[in-house]
């Protein structure tokens, strides 16, 4: 095992005061559900060797490999709102970091792997369900060309955990660019430690945006690059109708990927007001909300720097203003670059983002399925438009959006062009809940794992026509849920 993992361990080396030193739990029988062997190609490791014993024991963190500089990483965040001084890794593990095979650091990390000193009086386990949420999200999301950390393997613990009810506990290996977050700058801001925001600002900069590394400016070029990053992030969200759930600053990150898949979905019928969090009572986290959370979240990570703009602090508060206010222009930048290529349009118009605009409030109070309508557009460019307008609670609703929609994609110079491109940008496979749920409640209470290892497959090819699988392309029939 000690040839395994070749780990770097920079933030354990150049951050000491940035997180705690940990070990994990000893699992009493821990058990392989998955390993992702071709993520694991693409990190430079090999685990195929490994018998059943070994794997299970280097996935669960019962065996620490040679060379991890195991820790617990510190962080505060706005939660629904609300500031909490300090969070933290309350039940994950950060095994340490390894160079890909194109030259990117990448963390890896156990999520479930017991009590931490940031555990804040919970147990540091997690229920196989959400294990294999996240395993099945993350890896959907990365299928759809999402930026996002990614599942490594999954495994039980042979120990249950106690929820609401009892469950089989599991641990997952999750990988990231880093994990660093806006609620990793808060906690040394809130604590009044300037030298160590600066210092993490340093690491950051080196590490995400090493073009930045020698500008004089390079503090306030930093909060741009995350904000252009989180734009094109949020953009890619909105083209997908996806909804995180529960977009706190600790669960912003800096890198600009996804993470944390907890309360999170796709909607089906399109509905902008749409919540996927039983506890977003105010509906803070709302589809159409998320693209001001996100620029609530990067103010606050400006809020943290304003030391490093200029010593003057009205002054620093005008370039971060000024740094902050360029987020709208580069998210609808981004949303309509999204939008023409779901809509087959290679060409760049001003109307296009009109025209994008006009379809959602169109498909509003419709009850059509939002994955299904960008799918179906492509037949409507032979003239087919009956599947697009059966989407539709009112079909003659759409006509004249279809009408306007093609008038303009006349003016492409390439249909095949531009109907391969949609094909290759709207899914037909997506994680639609009632499928995650299924194969969540057979893994969970029946240990048949046949049903996640099929979701896992298909959404692995989320945009290629397959036989036998039209009940993955379908929303959830009425008596789910």
């Amino acid at each position: 095992m000690a040839a395994l993992i070749q780990f770097d361990n920079t933030y354990q080396r150049d951050l000491e005061g940035f997180y705690v030193p940990w070990h994990g739990e000893s699992w009493p029988a821990p058990k392989t559900i998955k390993v992702n062997h071709v993520l694991a190609k693409e990190l430079g490791l090999d685990f195929t060797a490994l018998d059943e014993a070994a794997t299970a024991a280097l996935f669960s963190g019962s065996e620490i490999p040679l060379g991890a500089s195991p820790l617990t990483q510190v962080y505060a965040g706005h939660q629904f709102g609300s500031f909490n001084p300090q969070l933290g890794d309350g039940r994950a593990l950060l095994l340490g970091e390894v160079v890909d095979s194109n030259g990117i650091r990448r963390d890896i990390q156990l999520k479930g792997s017991g009590k931490t000193p940031f555990s804040r009086g919970g147990d540091g386990k997690a229920a196989l369900g959400p294990v294999l949420r996240e395993y099945i999200i993350s890896e959907a999301m990365h299928a759809l060309g999402v930026p996002t950390t990614r599942a490594l393997a999954a495994v039980t613990t042979g120990q249950n955990v106690l929820r609401e009810s009892s469950l089989p506990g599991a641990v997952l290996t999750r990988v990231a660019t880093s994990h660093l977050r806006v609620g990793t700058f808060q906690y040394f801001a809130a604590c009044g430690e300037n030298d160590k925001v600066k210092q993490l600002a340093d690491y950051a900069i080196a590490r995400h945006y090493p073009v930045l590394v020698n500008k004089e400016d390079r503090y306030l070029r930093f909060l741009e690059s995350v904000c252009h990053a989180q734009s094109a992030l949020v953009a890619k969200w909105m083209s997908l109708g996806f909804i995180h759930g529960v977009m706190n600053t600790d669960n912003t990150t800096i890198s600009g990927e996804t993470i944390d898949y907890g309360p999170c979905a796709f909607m089906e019928d399109y509905d902008p007001a749409t919540v996927f969090s039983s506890i977003d009572a105010q509906g803070r986290y709302q589809y159409q909300n998320q693209p001001s959370i996100a620029i609530w979240n990067l103010s606050r990570l400006a809020d943290t720097l304003l030391p490093l703009f200029d010593d003057v602090e009205e002054r620093g508060i005008e370039k971060a203003t000024s740094v902050l206010s360029g987020f709208s222009e580069a998210y609808f930048t981004s949303w309509t670059t999204e939008m023409r290529k779901k809509l087959g349009l290679t060409l760049e118009k001003s109307e296009d983002t009109e025209l994008a605009s006009s379809l959602f409030r169109t498909m509003e109070n419709q009850s059509v399925d939002f994955t299904k309508f960008f799918r179906s557009l492509s037949d409507s460019l032979s003239g087919e438009d009956q599947n697009t307008r059966q989407l539709f609670a009112g079909p003659s609703s759409i006509d004249d959006w279809l009408a306007k929609w093609k008038a303009r994609f006349a003016e492409e110079p390439d249909a095949e062009t531009s109907s391969h491109m949609m094909k290759k940008t709207n899914p037909i496979y997506i994680p639609r809940n009632h499928k995650v749920e299924e194969a969540l409640k057979s893994a969970t209470h029946e240990q048949d794992f046949s049903l996640f290892e099929k979701l896992v497959d298909v959404l692995s090819t989320p945009y290629d026509k397959r036989d036998g699988l039209i009940s993955y392309e379908s929303p959830a029939p009425n008596a789910f849920g």
